[in-house]
C-alpha cells in the first residue's frame, strides 16, 4: 500500500489540511502537484492498492476547472481515494461531490472525503489563522479514522455519502485579477509559478486576464509584494459573503 498525494494548492492552505492529514499516515508518500502546468499528468498510473488523497479548494463552490482537467488525465487504475475540499468559511457546495464524479471517472474508488478550512485566499478577514490547533485535532482524528476503515475491510469499501448537486451549481467568475504594480523588478518568479501559465514570463508586468484564475498564488510569492487586486473589489466582495462567513464552521467527514 502506497499513500500518494494529488494536490491543488495555489496559496498553501489547501496543502497546510492535507499535510495535517498525511502525518498521521505514512510519512513517506508521493506527492503529485495539479498546480505544476509543466506537468505531464497522463503518464501518471496508480495501482490497485494504492491511497490517494485528492485535494483541492473550493472556488466558488466548484473544483476549479484547472484542477478538473489535470486530474481527469491521471490514471486511478481502482485505487483507493480520499476526497478533500477546503474552503475560507463561506461554503463549499457542489466542490465534494463535483470531485468525487470526477475522480471516480479517472478509476479512483471513493472511500472518505472531508471538508476542512482554511484562511481565505483573498479576504484574509475571514478564517483567519486555519486550519489552527482544533482544527488539526479534528483533522488527525478524522485521519484515525479513515485509516481504521482501510485496515478493516480493505476488499469491501463503501462509496462515502458524498452531498453536493446534479447538475452542480454554476461556476462564479470573478473580476479578481492581479496585476503587478510599481514595485515589480520583472524577477519571473510569479511567471514560472503560475498554474494557468497566465502571467508572460517575458514581461511579468503582463497578465492575461482570459487565463488568470484568480488563484493568488503570483501575490501570495511575490517577493517584492509587488502584485496586488483591486482593493475596492475585494472590499465589496468581502461586504457580500460576511454574513455567510460570520460563524466559525466546522470541519466536516464522510466516509
Amino acid at each position: 500500500m502506497k499513500f500518494i498525494q494529488i494536490v491543488f494548492s495555489p496559496t498553501g492552505g489547501t496543502q497546510k489540511v492535507v499535510d495535517t492529514i498525511m502525518t498521521s499516515w505514512d510519512p513517506s508518500f508521493e506527492r503529485i502537484d495539479l498546480s505544476d502546468a509543466n506537468k505531464d499528468f497522463n503518464e501518471i498510473q496508480l495501482q490497485k492498492e494504492d491511497v490517494a488523497l485528492i485535494a483541492v479548494p473550493s472556488f466558488g463552490g466548484r473544483v476549479p476547472e484547472l484542477a478538473i482537467s489535470r486530474l481527469k488525465e491521471i490514471h486511478g487504475n481502482g485505487a483507493m481515494s480520499v476526497l478533500v475540499c477546503v474552503y475560507g468559511n463561506r461554503a463549499y457546495e457542489d466542490t465534494l461531490v463535483e470531485l468525487q464524479d470526477t475522480a471516480e471517472q479517472c478509476g479512483f474508488q471513493t472511500i472518505a472525503a472531508v471538508a476542512a478550512i482554511a484562511e481565505h485566499s483573498i479576504m484574509h478577514q475571514y478564517a483567519t489563522g486555519r486550519p489552527d490547533e482544533k482544527d488539526k485535532e479534528e483533522l488527525h482524528q478524522f485521519a484515525k479514522q479513515i485509516l481504521e476503515k482501510i485496515h478493516t475491510n480493505p476488499s469491501g469499501w463503501t462509496t462515502a455519502n458524498i452531498p453536493g448537486n446534479h447538475p452542480y451549481k454554476k461556476a462564479g467568475s470573478t473580476p479578481l485579477i492581479p496585476k503587478a504594480d510599481k514595485n515589480c523588478n520583472s524577477c519571473g518568479i510569479c511567471a514560472e509559478k503560475c498554474p494557468a501559465q497566465a502571467i508572460d514570463l517575458n514581461n511579468p508586468k503582463e497578465t492575461n486576464s482570459k487565463k488568470c484564475i484568480s488563484c493568488m498564488r503570483c501575490v501570495s510569492i511575490c517577493p517584492q509584494s509587488a502584485r496586488k487586486v483591486n482593493g475596492a473589489l475585494v472590499a465589496m466582495a468581502a461586504l457580500a459573503i460576511k454574513k455567510a462567513c460570520s460563524e466559525r464552521k466546522n470541519n466536516e467527514l464522510y466516509y
